[in-house]
């Protein structure tokens, strides 16, 4: 290649052939190219029309433009709002007063019909002039402009119809830009020019009506991201501790979606220093914990996996010591009561009669220390043999031997040997057999609350398939009790559970969802959402969204707001918490 050069002062020097740069960053961002027509314009392969409102009804009501903010299209919308003196206004205003009044009087006069019209008119001209001179409004000139986005011109047309049909039963009317589009285009670019200058006369009132974030929101300065807002797009951030509890229900036939939002969740919590432990009916959350290394503690009668059901929570300062061991042995009843098949009035006072005795026995009472109850906890076997001293004990007795002697001794009657020192733990209780499992998840419902009680810290606890422990009474009870005592210890629970039904057969359904701020629902089935709809109150648009939804898609309540949400993961948050058996495959064979 040959390098041009020119002579300067008796010297070579090479010619600058390029005297800028080759590609700006306006040339990446700008178009191909840009056709304006009479009525749209052409962006590269995309067309835009721009749209200005030239009449407005007589009153307008609170929140108006929310239809056309949450319309799913692109769309811009931009507002020009320009102050007018006010004295200037009022001489304007005492001249069309004058005007209107004359016209009453001339018709009177002449003995005409009255006009309901004209007398509408003077008393909203003489309440105006009032106001404005009472400084109690003033008035402007707003100019509102759209302008919306499509891939072919049809679309256009079906979106101006859809516009012209939201703002005409307001009785709001729009013109396009005629020969004016690229000034329309202008006025709604952020640039701030309005090139348009097409304004309507609005005093101040009605312009607080135009107020445009009105649109459903559930964003928050702190928080994690829970997914999108279908109705505008916008993401939803939240902080479940920033409300009154932080408690979650999550509803949703299988495969809608459920565990996949959840696991996202706590991985996101994860991420901003949250404990988090999961009571796992179906070994879900196994490949999770190993992503994030936590730990999976398996339970099952094989497993060596224990927990003691008579552990205590070690008192904190602020505790009583008397209440938190008589609030022990209370939960203890009802978990014997799930244990031995239901006792009678006389058994149940043996029973809490006989717990009492077997702590006193290790000398655990209100008056010894919290070292003592930590180093002397008894095991089912010792409370065996307290119910042998006692009389009218022979049943009882019989019954507790299924879980001192033989195979259920394996996990029933053993020290817990386990702990929850990771910040993300999983009790796996998949291969306990069905009878059991019930049992087990009171076991390590009740192991859970005793740690959470007995120190302070941001925790969640994720009940997966919560019906299992809602079978039970006792089992339904302890978990309303844990719910609505969450908050002191700064605890968000969360139950999960696939039908509705089955959940609100227990008398204790309707309060946990009462006192769960937090709210899930996911894809339904036909067979249970009229119920679905009578228990949250929802809309028949709602209804209809929960039949129809896509995975991953549902209701999401926050207090007193709620939106329809899309649950969105990043390609790493996917690979570590999808459950697809397509998906995990893939995930192994490309490890090997």
């Amino acid at each position: 290649m040959r390098i041009p050069f020119l002579k300067k002062g008796g010297r070579r020097v090479p010619e600058k052939v390029f005297e800028e740069d080759v590609v700006r960053a306006t040339d990446i961002i700008a178009p191909a190219s840009i056709t304006i027509s009479q009525n749209y314009l052409k962006l590269g392969e995309r067309f835009a029309k721009s749209f200005f409102i030239f009449s407005y009804p007589r009153e307008l009501s609170t929140a108006w433009l929310s239809p056309i903010i949450n319309l799913d299209a692109p769309m811009d919308i931009s507002f020009f709002i320009h102050p007018i003196e006010t004295s200037t206004e009022l001489r304007k205003l005492r001249r069309s007063v004058t005007e209107v009044q004359a016209e009453i009087i001339r018709k009177q006069e002449k003995g005409e019909i009255r006009d309901p019209a004209l007398e509408i008119a003077y008393q909203d001209l003489e309440a105006l002039r009032d106001r404005l001179q009472s400084a109690q409004e003033r008035m402007f000139k707003l100019g509102l402009y759209v302008t919306i986005y499509a891939d072919k011109e049809e679309g256009l047309r079906e979106i101006e119809t859809t516009l012209r049909s939201i703002l005409e039963s307001r009785l709001i009317y729009i013109k396009p830009a005629l020969y004016q589009q690229k000034e329309g285009f202008v006025s709604t670019s952020p640039y701030g020019l309005d090139k348009l200058a097409i304004h309507n006369l609005i005093n101040t009132e009605p312009l607080s009506s135009t107020f445009p974030f009105v649109s459903f929101d559930l964003s928050s300065n702190e928080g994690i991201l829970y997914g999108i807002n279908m109705h505008n797009s916008s993401l939803i951030l939240f902080d479940r501790f920033g409300l009154e509890n932080s408690n979650l229900c999550c509803f949703g036939v299988a495969g809608s979606g459920k565990s996949y939002a959840l696991k996202l969740e706590i991985l996101r919590y994860l991420m901003l220093g949250v404990d988090v432990i999961v009571v796992d009916p179906e070994n879900e959350y196994k490949a999770l914990s190993e992503a994030v290394g936590g730990s999976f503690i398996n339970l099952s009668l094989a497993s060596g996996n224990q927990i003691n059901p008579f552990d205590l929570p070690t008192p904190r300062e602020d505790e009583n010591p008397e209440d938190v061991l008589r609030s022990n042995i209370i939960n203890l009843v009802g978990l014997l009561r799930v244990m031995l098949g239901g006792l009678t009035p006389e058994e149940d006072a043996i029973i809490d009669r006989a717990l009492t005795e077997t702590y006193a026995a290790k000398d655990i009472t209100p008056e010894t220390d919290s070292e003592t109850w930590a180093k002397k906890i008894p095991i089912m076997q010792d409370f065996e043999s307290v119910l042998e001293g006692m009389e009218g004990t022979e049943s009882l007795v019989n019954r507790v031997r299924k879980f001192t002697k033989g195979t259920f001794a394996q996990f029933f009657n053993k020290p817990t040997n386990i702990s929850l020192e990771k910040q993300f733990v999983s009790f796996g209780i998949r291969d306990m057999e069905d009878e059991l499992r019930p049992m087990a998840m009171f076991i390590v419902m009740r192991y859970i609350w005793n740690a959470v009680r007995s120190e302070l810290k941001k925790r969640i606890l994720v009940v997966d398939e919560a019906w299992w422990l809602m079978q039970t009474a006792d089992g339904a009870s302890f978990l309303f009790g844990v719910v609505k005592r969450a908050r002191k210890y700064w605890l968000g629970v969360t139950t999960i559970s696939q039908d509705v039904n089955d959940f609100m057969k227990s008398e204790y359904g309707q309060p946990i969802i009462t006192n769960s701020s937090l709210l899930l629902l996911m894809k339904q089935s036909s067979a249970t959402i009229d119920i679905v709809q009578g228990t949250f109150n929802l809309t028949d648009y709602e209804k209809m969204a929960l039949l129809e939804s896509s995975v991953g898609e549902g209701i999401f309540f926050a207090g007193q707001k709620h939106v329809q949400i899309r649950v969105v993961s990043s390609y790493t948050e996917d690979q570590i918490i999808t459950t697809s058996p397509e998906e995990v495959l893939k995930i192994k064979q490309a490890k090997e």
